[in-house]
């Protein structure tokens, strides 16, 4: 039997991703194996995850791969743990619009996962298990098969909790108020896990002493076992693909570079903040914080040599960062640094959010085709030149401009949708590369 379970909370903010990275911090000080996994479009969460478990964490998300993929994903990854372990988004029920797509419920559902919901208990006593009665009742078809309890006041405050709940929903843990186990946060959430001084030992303690962790494994051994899919061999590699991967582009799907060598790609991580400009055959700049590292890149080689290598016709696919990155210009705070200068725009950072949410677009681009399903979340405004060529035809999403995004120049494309390998196409780009390696 596949040991799993999905830590949920009843809303954002009450302490699920520390709770998860604990649990996961514990379950690994007891030398257990542990595949950590994600509900929805998250880059900086994983990070965590993958720190402390040895093992990449992988996103599920039923609205971007649909409920095969997330099977797929689910069983390819979970086969050679002790124990699965998924942190959940936002509340456990909240999915897009007034839906299920894309909840944690869903893929809880998908799956056939247990849920341990996570309560924040800060300001209240017998209301949490009204909260907890509430969430039990709403979906019968979700197994919510504990419940921990979280900022509990003090002994008898946590008492007073779980004497309120009902017998049949097991209390799996108290943990008090620490506000030294907090994660500083910016604009696009978390700080990244290689940014911090990160003690996941201690972490672990704390997990070990306020959580009955013997039960918590006992409930995710009601998972059944996933489905079996036929993998295909990942074939040899005969191009290569530059992924840009430092401090300003941090933000990819671990599936993304799977999806690249399955297409016959091999991989190679660069940093634009060192200067440096591989010998491959075509480029992928991801998202991140170009913003915080933006006086690097401004003077970066990198930065200088990518306008002619584009021209030259190499394929270059950006996103979000990566479209800021590639335009002209970006300018921050009043002040306009000089970019790659690939694409015919100037980015300019603003105070408030501009886009965030998932995205739908038809792409009708020369190799870029096709319906391409992901997420949006900016803080900046790409002002394009008249005659820019945008490809995406947005169904779901802001886009660039007036429900159009996928700004295209030569062979080289950029968004703001970041895209997953469920739906973009990952062999047209390849295959593009091979083309440009042929010339």
């Amino acid at each position: 039997m596949t040991k799993a379970v999905l830590l949920a909370g009843t809303h954002s903010g009450v302490g699920k991703t520390t709770v998860s990275m604990g649990i996961m911090a514990a379950l690994r000080k007891r030398e257990m194996e542990v595949q950590p996994f994600k509900v929805g479009p998250d880059y900086i969460d994983p990070t965590y995850h993958t720190l402390i478990c040895g093992n990449a964490s992988r996103n599920l998300d039923t609205f971007m791969m649909q409920q095969d993929g997330v099977r797929k994903a689910f069983s390819k990854n979970s086969k050679n743990s002790d124990i699965n372990v998924v942190e959940g988004v936002m509340g456990l029920f909240d999915g897009m619009g007034a839906t299920e797509i894309a909840s944690s419920a869903h893929v809880a559902k998908t799956l056939d996962l247990p849920v341990v919901l996570v309560v924040n208990v800060h300001g209240m006593s017998r209301s949490a298990a009204a909260m907890v009665k509430g969430f039990t009742e709403f979906d019968k078809d979700v197994k919510i098969a504990g419940v921990i309890l979280n900022r509990v006041g003090s002994p008898r405050h946590a008492q007073m909790i779980k004497d309120a709940i009902p017998e049949e929903i097991p209390v799996l843990g108290t943990l008090p108020r620490n506000q030294d186990l907090v994660v500083p946060s910016r604009h696009l959430g978390l700080h990244m896990a290689h940014e911090n001084t990160f003690d996941a030992s201690h972490l672990a303690d704390f997990i070990e002493e306020n959580i009955d962790l013997d039960a918590l494994v006992s409930v995710a051994g009601n998972a059944p076992e996933p489905e079996v899919y036929e993998e295909e061999p990942t074939p040899e590699s005969d191009v290569r693909i530059g992924i840009a991967r430092d401090n300003a582009f941090c933000f990819y799907y671990e599936d993304m570079f799977d999806a690249f060598r399955n297409a016959g790609a091999e991989v190679v991580f660069f940093s634009p903040m060192d200067g440096e400009v591989p010998d491959v055959d075509g480029m992928y700049f991801g998202g991140g914080y170009p913003e915080l590292n933006i006086a690097e890149l401004e003077k970066s080689k990198t930065t200088r040599s990518l306008k002619d290598i584009a021209a030259d016709g190499m394929p270059m696919y950006g996103e979000c960062g990566g479209l800021q990155y590639m335009s002209t210009s970006y300018e921050i705070d009043g002040t306009v640094y000089k970019m790659a200068d690939v694409l015919p725009a100037e980015t300019v950072q603003t105070k408030k959010l501009q886009a965030l949410g998932y995205t739908e677009g038809q792409a009708n681009g020369d190799f870029i085709k096709g319906t391409i399903r992901g997420h949006e979340f900016h803080y900046s405004a790409t002002y394009c030149a008249d005659d820019a060529k945008l490809t995406y035809e947005m169904k779901r999403g802001k886009g660039i401009v007036d429900g159009k995004d996928g700004l295209t120049e030569h062979n080289s494309i950029a968004s703001y949708t970041h895209a997953h390998p469920a739906s973009f196409p990952v062999k047209s780009f390849v295959d593009k590369c091979r083309e440009y390696k042929k010339k």
